[in-house]
């Protein structure tokens, strides 16, 4: 497990890219895509001790494409120097949430949980009816003191709280909300060592767990779209 095969792979992608460097160099990606998934590999190990949920997981089903969709972005370069997964009982889908982990250097890698995305209305529906009826429980979880020493709910959020929601409500600031997420930062020279970012991770996605059974406990019953 060498994470410094990852790290200069993609800094060497975000210097070149382009196709043409793409294709010349696929043996490098192919090693440091096979790096990454055995990262996930040992990931998976650590964060079953946890939760058993996601054991059954293949790291090859849990990651997301460099190739970028440049059809409706001003931003046309055609790779995104990024290797991305998503672990969760599912698998890399948005619901049920899980642990999310970004590899990108130059200080934008960071570990996340939670829903990202917020183009499912029910989703954001049944999270906010959740929260509204079981706030006390939710203001527990996010001020309990090892989830604020490393986290802040973050998300896109609405100017006022949405209609059929009491705008007095205690979590009014959290009704506002689409999507409710954490990230941790992660430094380039903290995945110098492979263990001990293992380490960390665990442990960081190990205190982020309440939060995603709390949304999960919401999203039950919860349907992806049809494509």
């Amino acid at each position: 497990m060498n994470t410094q095969t990852i790290i200069d792979y993609l800094s060497a992608l975000s210097l070149n890219n382009n196709r043409e460097w793409y294709h010349a160099n696929k043996d490098d990606y192919k090693k440091a895509n096979a790096e990454f998934e055995e990262l996930l590999q040992a990931l998976i190990a650590e964060i079953g001790k946890f939760d058993s949920s996601i054991l059954h997981n293949n790291p090859k089903d849990l990651t997301f494409k460099i190739v970028r969709d440049t059809r409706f972005s001003h931003d046309k370069s055609p790779y995104n120097p990024t290797f991305r997964a998503h672990i969760a009982s599912k698998g890399k889908l948005p619901v049920p949430v899980g642990y999310y982990l970004m590899i990108k250097p130059g200080g934008q890698s960071f570990l996340g949980g939670g829903l990202f995305a917020d183009m499912f209305k029910d989703a954001t529906a049944m999270i906010r009816d959740h929260i509204s009826q079981h706030g006390e429980e939710w203001e527990q979880l996010i001020h309990e003191p090892e989830f604020e020493k490393y986290f802040t709910v973050q998300g896109t959020a609405l100017k006022n709280v949405p209609a059929g929601y009491d705008k007095g409500h205690p979590q009014a600031e959290y009704l506002k909300l689409k999507s409710w997420y954490l990230e941790y930062p992660i430094k380039d020279e903290e995945l110098n060592d492979a263990e001990a970012f293992l380490q960390k991770a665990a442990e960081i996605f190990r205190i982020m767990k309440p939060f995603n059974d709390y949304l999960n406990k919401a999203l039950a019953g919860f349907q992806m779209p049809a494509r």
